[in-house]
């Protein structure tokens, strides 16, 4: 055979084609991720990332088929003892206490403070804090009984992965991070399979157009039996020594804890939970259980000394008072409520029955942990490298072989 520049040009077409394979996978994973941001001039030029561009409904997605069937609210609430959530915040719900107590009476009956001696004002938090663990372990208890109103998880989990768009792409892209890479390599490897036919019709058949449709084809192929590979077969299939099963769904043990690691450690984590059930939709419900619970506790408080109390606060100073304890508890939640954190993190368990629990799916029912992200917008993965296929046909029609077009 003779190396001429002719056969050189010929040869160069599986090799062209497995380039442009790798590119167009390598550029179509890309998209579907970066940037983050919007670039360019909305609405027609520019680009987002598939996943950043809708997080809103992948988050969604996410909460339907994984997080809402596998995590319950109620039974993770159960799991806090509030005996020991009350131990864990101990130190600084006092202080933070004596301070609501402190400015309430100062506020609401600055006289009658002021005149009660130190030993007195001493007594006051002293019975306070003797009360606290069993307001808290109450406080608790109805938590438990209406997390279902004061916690929405599907607000926590799409509020956090809106808020920020990497972390969705982190745990798709960490869950996914054998399938991706594989998705970019394979588009060499099939690229320069579906050049070989190419080269083999261009060799006898030079038509202009068999290059760019050659290009459009394995950047359309490549891409389609690269997702489907990592989804298909569902179930093992054995042929002699072999077993096939999709990439993704063979690594299901492994992927399971991958996940399940980065939704414990950064998505429904306690100080995420604390965040929602104080500022989200069911902050008023929660604000009502405190109210309940320390208006009861100030009852209980003042009972013996009513009397002369009323004299010294006046009713309407009184309910003002009530008002103003509750209001300041809620406030300050967050000071005291840190240091429960670390009890919370190893009372609830986030990642360890997540985990079990999709390592229990079927491989139906776990493909739905990734596959969303490709399932709404995979087309336009596949189009897209089939666009960039046909133009990088083109360009090697025009470069290469010196054909005008």
């Amino acid at each position: 055979m003779e190396w001429n520049a002719e056969t050189l040009s010929l040869l160069s077409i599986p090799l062209i084609s497995a380039i442009v394979g790798w590119l167009t996978n390598y550029l179509a994973v890309r998209m579907m991720f970066y940037p983050i941001e919007y670039v360019g001039y909305r609405p027609c030029f520019g680009w987002q990332g598939l996943i950043p561009a809708k997080r809103r409904e992948m988050a969604e997605i996410e909460v339907e088929l994984v997080l809402g069937k596998l995590l319950s609210v109620e039974e993770l609430a159960g799991r806090l003892e509030g005996d020991v959530l009350a131990l864990s915040i101990e130190r600084r719900l006092k202080q933070v206490l004596r301070a609501v107590v402190n400015e309430v009476m100062e506020e609401s009956a600055p006289d009658l403070w002021a005149a009660i001696p130190v030993q007195g004002k001493n007594l006051v938090y002293r019975r306070i804090e003797n009360d606290m663990p069993h307001v808290v372990k109450k406080l608790v208890t109805d938590f438990q009984l209406n997390i279902n109103e004061i916690l929405d998880i599907k607000e926590l989990v799409v509020e956090q992965l809106v808020k920020s768009p990497e972390l969705i792409n982190e745990i798709f892209l960490t869950a996914g991070e054998k399938e991706f890479p594989f998705i970019v390599r394979s588009g060499f490897y099939f690229g320069f399979l579906f050049g070989l036919p190419t080269m083999l019709l261009w060799h006898y058949f030079q038509a202009w157009w068999l290059l760019p449709l050659g290009g459009l084809l394995v950047g359309y192929i490549t891409n389609w039996i690269a997702i489907k590979i990592i989804f298909q077969p569902k179930r093992p299939i054995k042929i002699g020594p072999f077993t096939l099963q999709g990439m993704f769904l063979k690594r299901q043990q492994e992927v399971s804890k991958v996940y399940a690691d980065i939704i414990e450690r950064k998505l429904i984590t306690p100080q995420n939970i604390t965040h929602v059930i104080l500022h989200g939709s069911g902050s008023a419900q929660l604000l009502e259980l405190i109210e309940l619970h320390v208006n009861d506790a100030i009852e209980r408080y003042v009972a013996v000394a009513q009397p002369y109390f009323a004299l010294g606060v006046g009713s309407d100073n009184y309910f003002r008072m009530k008002s103003l304890a509750v209001k300041r508890i809620f406030e300050n939640s967050d000071k005291y409520l840190f240091y429960a954190y670390d009890y919370a993190h190893g009372a609830l368990r986030v990642g360890d029955d997540l985990c079990l629990r999709m390592q229990a799916l079927s491989p139906e029912e776990f493909e739905g942990v990734l596959r969303p992200a490709y399932k709404q917008d995979e087309w336009k993965l596949i189009v897209t490298g089939a666009l960039l296929g046909l133009a990088a046909g083109i360009a090697q029609l025009t470069f290469i072989f010196g054909a005008p077009f």
